[in-house]
């Protein structure tokens, strides 16, 4: 592990953290130090991380669960305090495409557990790690979108976009009430990245929903059209979460190489 320590003698929570956006950001700050806790609901995602951060060194132990359990969430708290005794960082990143389709033809069931994993995970993810976080202050980051937040044109997302929404405002309303605390909230909004989100999406009935708007070639004008990468992202996290990033709160950073500016 070669990257700098900036980070070392910090405890990190990565929810979703067995895979993607998790998984880089996981490695990324056990290369710089930090001691991670994995909390995901695919144990052979967990395990496979894991191995990965020990092959390298890195200090990690694995959690799984649903997030949108407050037991589990608890659950999970309570093994970072009785191994740990501290955290430092809360990356809140477990989250789901679900279903994107008509409203009308939108399930109760489906719209409810889009925003039971989505928003009900980032509350209780952060709600349960404020005893911890309260000891010394810290850092928490929240995984928002372009969707929902610049970017509206994907219709049939409605659930999606909604809870993206959401966990912006969600973060600033926190940032202000935990400042006293000296944890510092921030939510990071990217665009298309290389990972198995899209691949677990629902699409169903959006045949001519769509308005007629042209998307252009090289609709990210940064790299040409290519999306980004979890590791660049993993670095925005790491970033955030030290001290490098001490006088900002409350703010929202978009990752996403200028897409939303041409498509917004």
């Amino acid at each position: 592990m070669e990257t700098q320590k900036n980070l070392r003698g910090k405890t990190a929570l990565i929810t979703g953290g067995g895979s993607g956006i998790g998984k880089a950001s996981a490695l990324e700050l056990a290369a710089r130090g930090a001691r991670v806790a994995l909390f995901d609901r695919r144990v052979a995602d967990l395990r496979q991380a894991k191995r990965e951060i020990v092959a390298r060194k890195g200090i990690c132990l694995t959690v799984a669960g649903d997030v949108a359990s407050e037991r589990a969430i608890a659950r999970c708290m309570a093994r970072i305090r009785r191994e740990w005794g501290r955290l430092d960082i809360v990356f809140a990143n477990a989250g789901i495409n679900g279903v994107w389709t008509r409203l009308e033809n939108l399930r109760t069931s489906e719209w409810d557990e889009t925003i039971r994993i989505n928003l009900r995970g980032t509350f209780l993810t952060v709600k349960g790690a404020l005893p911890l976080l309260r000891q010394r202050g810290g850092s928490v980051i929240i995984t928002s979108s372009v969707q929902g937040t610049r970017l509206f044109h994907n219709s049939g997302a409605s659930p999606y976009a909604t809870s993206k929404a959401a966990q912006l405002a969600f973060g600033r309303m926190i940032a202000l009430e935990l400042a006293d605390h000296r944890i510092r909230v921030n939510t990071i909004c990217p665009g298309a990245i290389r990972t198995n989100l899209g691949k677990n999406t629902e699409v169903r009935d959006v045949e001519n929903l769509h308005l007629p708007i042209i998307v252009p070639k090289g609709a990210v004008p940064l790299t040409g059209g290519a999306p980004g990468s979890p590791e660049q992202v993993a670095r925005l996290v790491a970033f955030l979460a030290s001290d490098e990033a001490s006088h900002i709160t409350g703010t929202e950073v978009f990752i996403d190489g200028g897409e939303s500016l041409l498509l917004g």
